[in-house]
């Protein structure tokens, strides 16, 4: 249920898109027994949580998130300093989304945030059956997005489930509405090109003296436009996805994310991924601004 963010380019404007955090599927050295409370004085919660990331395969997914980030960074490349950058940028990029850099940022705010909530249910559900397949099934989609031509398929897929009403789409809004997955996603977005901006000054590529005040203006400005782009994307990423799916099998997981455990479990996801990618949107501005200073931006 990994429906988090990732940068999308809009003109010379970062915008977050949702990047589904599909709750990844069962990672095999997991198909076990729930994790038992840490030794050496370690708190419990923060065993359950790491393994937690390893049977959502977190690890799996910012290893795509990095190839995904890399080609965002072309983009943004074309949009705000074209014809510079080159190789060092792309390894710029490379290094802001290092897996190795990114997880133990996610883990800790995973992890606090998960105090107190039921772990215990979160597992179960993840462990096998169909909480295991649609962990897959996400991976597996998020994976071949990073194809254009399959990016291109699974939008024309969208725009015919919508021209026919398709009662798979009335249960993948259901799933999303229970999730909170577009306003959460919108929120994320809009944190993380605060985050941008402050990048982009603190680096030179804006002028210092641009006031909050300016850049929430801006930030807020782009709400619509990011709230469209999120549902849109959304939408298409879950209907290829969960097209394997029987409609069984996806009620099942809108009940779960609709349940106490799944609730808890999303704003976890969504507190770990929105440190990440204001982490991410801030290091992309900074290094952008390199740049863009004494450029007319």
């Amino acid at each position: 249920m990994h429906h988090a963010l990732h940068p999308l380019r809009r003109a010379a404007t970062p915008v977050l898109l949702v990047a589904s955090l599909a709750l990844a599927g069962l990672a095999p050295a997991f198909a076990q027994e729930p994790p038992a409370p840490a030794q050496n004085g370690a708190p419990a919660q923060s065993a359950e949580a790491a393994q937690l990331t390893e049977i959502l395969q977190l690890p799996v997914l910012l290893e795509i998130m990095q190839d995904e980030g890399v080609a965002y960074g072309e983009d943004l490349q074309a949009d705000m300093f074209p014809g510079q950058g080159g190789a060092e940028w792309t390894r710029t990029v490379e290094q802001i989304y290092a897996p190795d850099r990114l997880m133990p940022v996610f883990t800790e705010v995973f992890a606090a945030e998960l105090e107190g909530t039921e772990t215990a249910a979160m597992w179960a559900f993840f462990e096998e059956g169909t909480g295991a397949r649609a962990v897959e099934l996400e991976i597996a989609a998020r994976r071949a997005l990073l194809d254009p031509g399959v990016e291109e398929a699974a939008d024309q897929q969208l725009e015919e489930m919508l021209a026919t009403e398709s009662p798979r789409l009335l249960a993948i809004e259901e799933f999303a509405e229970a999730g909170d997955l577009i306003e959460a996603n919108v929120l994320g977005g809009l944190n993380a090109n605060l985050a941008f901006y402050r990048g982009m000054i603190d680096g030179g590529g804006l002028p210092q003296e641009t006031s909050e005040a300016q850049l929430l203006a801006d930030v807020w400005s782009q709400e619509d436009a990011i709230r469209t782009e999120t549902r849109d994307w959304l939408y298409a990423y879950l209907a290829l996805a969960y097209d394997p799916m029987s409609d069984d099998e996806l009620q099942a997981y809108t009940d779960f994310s609709a349940g106490a455990a799944g609730k808890a479990l999303n704003r976890a996801l969504f507190a770990g991924f929105d440190a990440v990618f204001a982490q991410v949107s801030y290091e992309l501005g900074l290094g952008a601004a390199r740049y863009l200073a004494g450029q007319d931006i």
